[in-house]
């Protein structure tokens, strides 16, 4: 029971990472199969300092899990997948259904059949390794994280949208929030850098990467957050635009006489930083801003100002906050981001970077004085993920 497998399973993809929970954090290897269903899938492995990579021709989910255990056995990695305690799989949608992870029966299953409306780009495609697994070991115990589980504690004046209240009713349109797993997992890492207890904790967590969120976390609970019904909303993001006046899309569409089809991919494909600059890599970004592109410097500054406008409201909302968190790629790496968003921090709410402290990307880059800390947590959601499986199949 000590060897967790956690899965995240694509349309055409699975990343995996295996973990033994009995070595703490230690990853016995890591990897993706991607092109599933194409002539020549990839199939790309880490163990150790190895790395393996190879073409070779995977028809679908349950294909590809079994070469999967195939090269584990291979490399002497693991002989078989009965040696695992758990599967753990990352799902996007639990509705209102999951406030946590939960062990997968029949039930589970249909409640995220039946939520794929709400997240129909990832909940189907979750659902391929879940099923490949009961397939194939039907007696290994498998556990359902939801990135929208950490959120279900937030309280319905804060989830609700003033729509029409038969859309929340009927359809279920409400703030659901995402990248709970990752929010949950530094929410647990600041408390022990703090010493505090995880029930006492007041955050504002920042994933930022190319997908970004906000959120406000008081006693060790999600009481409000920037993304929404979907992902779309929000902070600007790689490709995503984040906070929109709604009556654009009706003005888009009535001037340009765009269709459903083409809004969606451009506010989720062609806007956020991309939409501004053309580029959505952030390491791009600053390079091109300090040579001088105004595009560049104008994305960095939209990018940098609405994150500090949530840190603005989730003050106050919150109350007395004892850190910011920034975590994600760009969170953990971009010190240049950090020091833009912190900019005028001191003053307004005490927070006080260390620029030194930020140039070195230490793990506490605020000042010794400073009121509200300044936290580089990187985020691990594999793990977190392995360790909820772990977690519910003991207790189970």
């Amino acid at each position: 029971m000590k060897k967790i497998l956690v899965l995240n399973s694509g349309s055409s993809s699975i990343k995996f990472k295996l973990f033994d929970m009995d070595r703490g954090e230690k990853v016995l290897c890591s990897g993706l199969i991607e092109r599933i269903g194409e002539k020549e899938a990839r199939f790309k492995l880490k163990f150790g300092d190895k790395k393996l990579e190879k073409s070779i021709d995977i028809k679908d989910h349950a294909h590809g899990l079994s070469v999967l255990q195939e090269e584990m056995k291979r490399e002497n990695i693991l002989k078989s997948f009965q040696e695992l305690g758990g599967v753990g799989h990352r799902v996007v949608h639990g509705g209102e259904y999951f406030d946590k992870a939960v062990l997968i029966d029949d039930s589970v299953l249909e409640k995220i059949e039946e939520l794929s409306p709400l997240a129909p780009l990832h909940n189907p495609v979750n659902l391929l390794g879940i099923k490949a697994i009961f397939k194939q070991h039907p007696n290994i115990p498998q556990v359902a994280v939801f990135d929208t589980a950490f959120h279900q504690t937030i309280d319905k004046k804060t989830f609700m949208y003033a729509l029409p209240y038969e859309y929340y009713e009927k359809e279920k349109i409400r703030r659901y929030g995402f990248h709970g797993t990752s929010h949950h997992f530094v929410m647990q890492k600041a408390a022990e850098v703090l010493q505090k207890d995880t029930n006492k904790i007041n955050l504002i967590t920042l994933h930022l990467g190319n997908g970004d969120s906000a959120t406000a976390v008081k006693e060790g609970k999600s009481i409000d957050t920037s993304m929404g019904f979907t992902p779309l909303e929000g902070l600007v993001m790689g490709t995503r635009c984040g906070d929109l006046d709604p009556a654009i899309v009706f003005y888009l569409s009535k001037k340009l006489g765009l269709n459903i089809e083409e809004l969606d991919k451009i506010l989720n494909k062609k806007s956020g930083l991309k939409g501004i600059c053309g580029d959505n890599d952030m390491r791009e970004i600053e390079k091109r801003a300090s040579q001088g592109d105004e595009k560049a410097k104008l994305a960095l500054e939209v990018f940098c100002y609405r994150i500090k406008k949530y840190i603005g409201a989730y003050t106050v909302t919150i109350g007395k906050v004892d850190a910011i968190v920034f975590t994600g790629g760009i969170g953990e790496n971009s010190s240049l981001v950090r020091e833009m968003v912190c900019i005028g921090l001191e003053d307004s709410i005490g927070a006080k970077l260390d620029t030194e402290k930020n140039q070195k990307n230490e793990l506490i880059i605020s000042k010794n004085d400073s009121k509200i800390k300044i936290l580089v947590i990187p985020t691990d959601e594999e793990f977190e993920i392995a360790n909820q499986t772990y977690n519910e199949v003991a207790n189970r």
